[in-house]
């Protein structure tokens, strides 16, 4: 079958593969995904069988869906690495540091394929180089260069290697012309092997098929003659489509087929199977092949299976490929906007709840026993809903630990640096929203701790420190929200430095500053302790940008150090942006929503406890502090018609790093409120950041706390 591209994804007018592009390409970035991780984590030393046939499992489910689809370079590479992965898994040849390196360096150009592919055409990518020392590794060579470029080309790329080693045919042509006999079965409806004829006539460039049992089946089995220039392997993936593949069996055709057992032209070898059978053609442990004669150690070459062996052979290949099917059979790939659609829903239905709830308040309870418990119910069920399809969108933090290590392996070779990473509460689960938008933040201060927090192994020797440095990852839940920490036992952050360095740029920075101010200088714009500008990051270079990014997503940061020994950033944020605790609190007649995890305390005003500064400042002595004090009625304009009355109840909210005492006219109460984009439906309100509809279907804005600081700053 011809190589195909994207653009060119159906086979024929018949039979559209394109229609199954996406699970491919979702599949082999999840395959890809795991080999990587397992290459990270597999012991060198002591690699264990288990460990390296999960790997090779994975770069060849990646070859077989890249086979069907005719991408010929991504097959090309994965039957590259197949052969080497086996060779390990067969444990003849003991791996080392720079066959995982090879191997991850395939991973990244299998990812630079798939996406070339994925968006359509563009340059082919060169993997001549890695193609070459992997084929040397696989001939027990050590290869002379172990740092391909990945990089597009204009020509495709020849193939280095021994000319004997068979390369992935490009085109359908350059495969001879065979007939093979086609055996499927035990069918409980025979008639399904119909397909099969169907398929044929479908695609054009396929061969031809004929029944050779006149249509009739044998015990629910059916044999067909079939004639094409396709690999066993591409047969099979395209048949699978239609058939089991435990009931496909390819036998080759010889004088006398089409006759029942034991009739005379029957060949001897009439129940031997080709070697190859059931297997890639080419493909590593394929019995018969190289890599097997390989392992006889120069013995005689080995004899073609009989039918138990073949037995035994195809009930391994069920037991090994079962725990992958069993995980895809117990989930259920849908799309986001699906999910923000059903939240949206949720979120309508809880808000009509609430209105009902408002309006049988006024409804006597024994005149409407049935309706007060109906509702009850529905407020219950309401509830546990929301809870469910919250959980959703929720995803473990897994999902962004698993970079890591991998950046820093790199990382940590190009500074010359020893780095352990370790990692806590990857089970954790925060939404898809959050997760996506917290990765980068979190990147930049994983590099920063490698780059300029953990010290080259000769310092940390001469200091006592164990040659290799410690960088752990932590998520777990406090209250309503998550807390992530990034800790390192590098050098610290030095106070004497960065009151030096503010001083340098003009900033405010007497030697009364505690610590934990001094430690916050680090996230003013620009501001960097980084004695040299490396390629990778300064601390403190692009701090600024990290803080703003979460406190965007409503969480905050604190830094903890203690120079010599390490420091600790914590990350806390809500868990979800979509539904938030509230409390809300009344002005005038108007009702606004204070986030409750930005809510401090909240007392009553006396009188002589609002103090009057610089002509039309005020503020408000709390706990041997002063704050600033910020009338919600002036800072929206809320008319009044009760002119007498003076707002009595004080709310302090913190934010940003600063405190400040909201006047307000009473408190309302706690509640969950679902959070409505104010910006996408009416436009951008400043010190609001969304909004919710109460139960008596009124709007309420929800307060931005941090707004609300800076305000009181200026």
């Amino acid at each position: 079958m011809g190589e195909m591209t994207n653009e060119g994804a159906s086979l024929s007018a018949g039979i559209d593969l394109s229609q199954f592009y996406q699970v491919f390409f979702e599949e082999a970035g999840e395959n890809l995904d795991r080999m990587e991780q397992q290459l990270l984590e597999v012991n060198i030393e002591a690699a264990d069988d288990e460990e390296l046939n999960s790997i090779f499992r994975c770069a060849h489910s990646v070859k077989g869906g890249a086979a069907t689809f005719g991408f010929a370079d991504v097959a090309e590479l994965t039957h590259q690495m197949e052969t080497l992965l086996d060779k390990l898994r067969r444990h003849e040849l003991l791996p080392t540091p720079a066959m995982v390196d090879v191997l991850l360096q395939s991973g990244d150009a299998l990812r630079a394929q798939l996406a070339r592919h994925q968006g359509g055409g563009g340059p082919e990518i060169d993997t001549t180089e890695l193609l070459f020392n992997i084929r040397a590794m696989v001939a027990g060579e050590t290869p002379p260069s172990l740092n391909p470029v990945v990089m597009p080309v204009k020509a495709p790329s020849v193939l280095a290697g021994p000319a004997s080693e068979p390369a992935m045919p490009a085109k359908a042509d350059s495969t001879p012309v065979r007939s093979l006999e086609v055996r499927v079965g035990p069918l409980d409806n025979p008639a399904e092997a119909d397909n099969l004829v169907e398929l044929f006539q479908e695609i054009a460039d396929l061969g031809t098929i004929e029944p050779l049992d006149g249509g009739q089946s044998v015990d629910g089995m059916r044999r067909f003659k079939i004639t094409t220039t396709s690999t066993d392997g591409d047969l099979l993936d395209l048949f699978t489509f239609h058939v089991a593949r435990e009931h496909v069996l390819l036998l080759p055709l010889g004088p006398g087929y089409g006759f029942h057992a034991g009739n005379p032209g029957v060949p001897h070898d009439h129940d031997v199977v080709e070697p190859g059978y059931g297997f890639f053609e080419d493909a590593p442990g394929a019995p018969g092949s190289t890599a097997a004669a390989d392992s006889a150690s120069g013995a005689a070459a080995p004899v073609a299976p009989n039918s138990a062996q073949v037995a035994r052979a195809r009930a391994a290949a069920r037991v090994e490929k079962a725990p992958g099917t069993a995980v895809e059979a117990s989930t259920l790939r849908v799309s986001v906007e699906k999910v923000d659609q059903l939240i949206n829903l949720v979120g309508e239905l809880v808000i009509t709840q609430a209105m009902l709830a408002q309006n049988s308040k006024q409804m006597d309870p024994a005149l409407y026993q049935q309706m007060a418990a109906g509702l009850a119910d529905l407020d219950r069920n309401t509830r546990d809903l929301q809870e469910s399809v919250m959980s959703i969108r929720m995803i473990p933090m897994s999902i962004v630990f698993n970079r890591f290590p991998r950046m820093l392996r790199d990382l940590a070779a190009k500074l010359g640096k020893k780095v352990e990473f370790v990692t806590h509460g990857e089970a954790t689960e925060l939404d898809k929203g959050l997760v996506e938008k917290i990765t980068d933040p979190l990147t930049h201060l994983v590099r920063n701790s490698c780059d300029h927090g953990i010290e080259l192994p000769e310092d940390r020797l001469a200091k006592g420190k164990p040659d290799f440095g410690t960088i752990s990852l932590s998520a777990s839940h406090q209250g309503g929200s998550i807390v992530i920490e990034v800790r390192d036992d590098g050098r610290g952050l030095s106070r004497d430095k960065l009151l030096k360095k503010a001083r340098e740029r003009g900033l405010s920075a007497p030697d009364t500053m505690t610590d934990t101010e001094v430690w916050n200088l680090i996230f003013e714009p620009g501001f960097s302790t980084a004695e040299v500008v490396t390629d990778v990051s300064g601390r403190g270079v692009g701090m600024d940008v990290v803080k703003k990014n979460i406190a965007a997503l409503g969480g905050t940061v604190e830094i903890d150090s203690a120079e010599g020994y390490g420091m600790r950033v914590s990350v806390r944020l809500p868990l979800t942006l979509a539904i938030m605790d509230g409390m809300s609190v009344g002005v005038g007649d108007e009702v606004y929503i204070l986030p409750l995890s930005s809510v401090v305390e909240s007392f009553q005003v006396e009188d002589q406890t609002i103090k009057t500064i610089g002509g039309n400042g005020r503020v408000v002595e709390v706990r041997d502090e002063y704050m600033p004090v910020i009338g919600l009625e002036d800072v929206f304009q809320v008319p009044r018609f009760d002119f007498e009355h003076v707002a009595g109840i004080m709310v302090v909210v913190e934010a940003e790093g600063g405190r400040v005492a909201l006047l307000v006219d009473e408190l309302l109460g706690q509640q969950q409120v679902v959070v409505k984009n104010l910006e996408a439906n009416y436009r951008k309100v400043t010190d609001v950041s969304g909004a919710t509809i109460m139960g008596d279907g009124r709007v309420a804005l929800i307060l931005d706390v941090g707004s609300l600081v800076r305000r009181s700053r200026h």
